[in-house]
C-alpha cells in the first residue's frame, strides 16, 4: 500500500491528525482562568490545595507538544496543560481551546460589572453565556461534555465536588446545581 493510499484511508476513517511534533507553536492568551501548581494545569481545572489561579487573558506561548500535553510558557515559567479527560480532541484543537490568539481582556471589559466580577473571581453568575462561563472556570472536559452547545455542562471543582451548569434556550446560565459547599465556591449570587 502506498503512503498516499494509507493517508487517504486514514482520513476517511477520521483517524488522521497531525502528530504532536507537527502541531503549531504560537503566542496567545489564556482563554480562561486556569489553576496551576506552578508546572502543570489539568483540563479538569480542579481547585486543589496549593493551586493558584492564573487569570484569563494572561499572555501565553505554546512552545511544543508531548504525550497528552501542550507545553506552554506563562510569565516566563514553563508549564504543561494536560489533556487528561479531553483526549477525543487532538492536541492542536485542545491547545487552541485553552490558548487563544485574541486577547479576551477587551471583550471582558465590555461585559456588565457583575459578569466581570464573576469572571475575575473564577465563579459563575446567572445570565452568563457559555463563553463567559468558560472564561470564569475553564472548559468542561470533553469526555463528559462532547457538545459545548448542550443545555448542561457537567464540571468539577475537585474529585468529589461536581457541579452542573444549566443553560436556558438563549444560551445563558439559568442554574448551577451542586452541593451547598461547592455552590459557595463556584457561584456568585
Amino acid at each position: 500500500m502506498s503512503l498516499l493510499h494509507f493517508i487517504a484511508g486514514a482520513a476517511l476513517l477520521g483517524a488522521f491528525s497531525l502528530p504532536a511534533a507537527a502541531q503549531p507553536t504560537y503566542d496567545g492568551y489564556l482563554c480562561c482562568n486556569v489553576r496551576s501548581d506552578g508546572s502543570w494545569i489539568s483540563d479538569s481545572n480542579y481547585a486543589e490545595s496549593g493551586k493558584r489561579v492564573i487569570p484569563v487573558g494572561t499572555p501565553t506561548r505554546v512552545t511544543g507538544y508531548g504525550r497528552s500535553r501542550v507545553q506552554v510558557e506563562i510569565n516566563g515559567a514553563k508549564q504543561a496543560i494536560g489533556n487528561d479527560y479531553s483526549r477525543d480532541l487532538d492536541l492542536g484543537t485542545f491547545a487552541k481551546r485553552w490558548v487563544v490568539t485574541e486577547d479576551p481582556s477587551a471583550k471582558i471589559a465590555k461585559f456588565p460589572p457583575k459578569i466581570r466580577d464573576a469572571i475575575k473571581s473564577a465563579r459563575i453568575a446567572k445570565g452568563m453565556t457559555r463563553e463567559q462561563v468558560a472564561m470564569a472556570v475553564g472548559y468542561p472536559i470533553s469526555s463528559e461534555n462532547p457538545n459545548l452547545d448542550a443545555p448542561t455542562w457537567r464540571m468539577w471543582l475537585g474529585s468529589f465536588s461536581e457541579f452542573q451548569v444549566q443553560f436556558d434556550r438563549s444560551g445563558r446560565v439559568s442554574e448551577v446545581t451542586t452541593d451547598p459547599q461547592t455552590r459557595n465556591l463556584v457561584v456568585m449570587d
